[in-house]
């Protein structure tokens, strides 16, 4: 049995879960790892990390996982993007909260999204927005760090900027918030281990806002070529998510949230700033750690 000094982390084999776990770890916290699958877990208990598969769909055997720890990360797992995402996302936040309700948590921490709001239909800026609440009404102190746009949802830019065109529904000269998940982790870690009393809504983004226009160039910049931008038109943005693998009903929500992004991008002053820059996380992406990308051009 887990002892009460334990903090569980979900989605712990994702970029943000995996740098929490790391975070508690090198800070000598017992932590346990929980991922969807049988399989990652294995790889994560073989690599020395105390881990455990559940489905988060199962109410009972989370809340079961949540009775023997102290504190919890909590994120909800992002749905495949061939599903109806809202709806199989909102199944899973509920489940989610149900788990924490009477679990006897110290307090939680819950990765959220900027710009998160009530809504019907807006992707995650909607359901996430939902996801604190519903977290809030199971009765446990909650830290909820809304994150900046990602950078790793700059990857799927990475084929197309090796040939020498990137394309986006945003502007290119619309200032946005983006930060790395790193930071996230680490900002996440930071809130499990602050007193109870730490909770309520933080911000988290890197050390700069960038423009699409900012991204082409840092692009440019890791390939060592010319990289172009190119805006999709409004009206061809869910035609582009169908395009890349999204169903009706994902790329309708995908494209009411990047619309809601654009026309209300959330630029708060209280914000906590990471450490790593745009340009670094591209140049490790296009060149990993441990020397050159063997990815051919």
């Amino acid at each position: 049995m887990m002892s009460k000094t334990t903090h569980v982390v979900l989605g712990a084999s994702g970029h943000i879960g995996s740098a929490v776990v790391s975070e508690l770890q090198n800070a000598k916290i017992p932590v346990l790892a929980l991922t969807h699958s049988p399989a990652t877990a294995d790889r994560l208990i073989a690599s020395g990390v105390k881990a455990q598969a559940v489905d988060v769909t199962d109410t009972g055997a989370l809340r079961s996982i949540f009775r023997t720890a102290r504190r919890a990360f909590l994120l909800n797992p992002p749905a495949d993007q061939g599903s109806d995402t809202d709806s199989v996302e909102r199944a899973t936040s509920s489940s989610i909260a149900d788990a924490v309700n009477g679990s006897g948590l110290e307090k939680v921490v819950v990765a959220s999204t900027y710009g998160a709001q009530p809504g019907d239909g807006i992707g995650d800026l909607s359901v996430l927005y939902e996801f604190e609440h519903l977290i809030e009404r199971a009765g446990v102190p909650i830290a909820v760090n809304r994150g900046a746009y990602y950078f790793t949802n700059l990857e799927q830019l990475l084929g197309a900027a090796r040939k020498g065109t990137i394309l986006t529904p945003f502007p290119e000269d619309l200032v946005m918030p983006m930060v790395s998940p790193v930071d996230l982790g680490k900002q996440a870690a930071v809130r499990l281990l602050s007193p109870t009393a730490d909770v309520g809504i933080r911000y988290i983004e890197g050390p700069d806002r960038y423009t699409f226009l900012d991204v082409a160039a840092a692009f440019s910049d890791a390939l060592g070529h010319a990289v172009l931008l190119q805006k999709i038109p409004d009206d061809q943005i869910e035609a582009n998510l169908r395009d890349m693998g999204f169903s009706h009903a994902a790329a309708d929500a995908y494209a009411r949230m990047t619309r809601a992004s654009i026309e209300g991008m959330e630029l708060p002053d209280d914000h906590v700033r990471g450490e790593v820059g745009l340009r670094d996380y591209l140049r490790d992406l296009v060149f990993p750690v441990g020397g050159h990308s063997t990815v051919l051009y």
